[in-house]
């Protein structure tokens, strides 16, 4: 799949640079992927527009990689779900079971891996 066609949500993202979720959305950047950043209180993350909520995110998301734990992605499982990303990373430190399960009931393919790895590597 071309980058370009390849529609990346962040859940966790900031704007702090040293950040895990900031160095992947400038690396998607760089690489050509479609980069949508989520957090409910940025409007503006490395000059793209902030999806508050995962409603907000424009449809249709290939990849969804998380970047916050999993007490605060276990109140948005339906939200995660409704969303139907094609696959969701489970970044170092964001595993969750009961996600996990939702999303295996749902259809939803996810791994747990790094995302700043499989971009360096050539497993995006």
């Amino acid at each position: 799949m071309n980058p370009a066609e390849h529609h990346v949500a962040v859940l966790g993202a900031t704007p702090k640079p040293a950040r895990y979720a900031n160095q992947a959305i400038r690396l998607l950047l760089e690489k050509g992927y479609r980069v949508t950043p989520v957090h409910p209180r940025f409007e503006e993350i490395e000059g793209l527009a902030v999806a508050n909520t995962l409603d907000e995110v424009p449809q249709p998301v290939h990849t969804l990689t998380l970047y916050v734990g999993p007490q605060r992605l276990e109140p948005q499982i339906p939200d995660l779900i409704a969303l139907r990303p094609r696959r969701v990373i489970f970044n170092p430190g964001t595993e969750s079971r009961p996600l996990q399960r939702a999303l295996d009931e749902a259809g939803i393919p996810w791994l747990e891996g790094c995302t700043l790895v499989m971009l360096k590597t050539g497993q995006f």
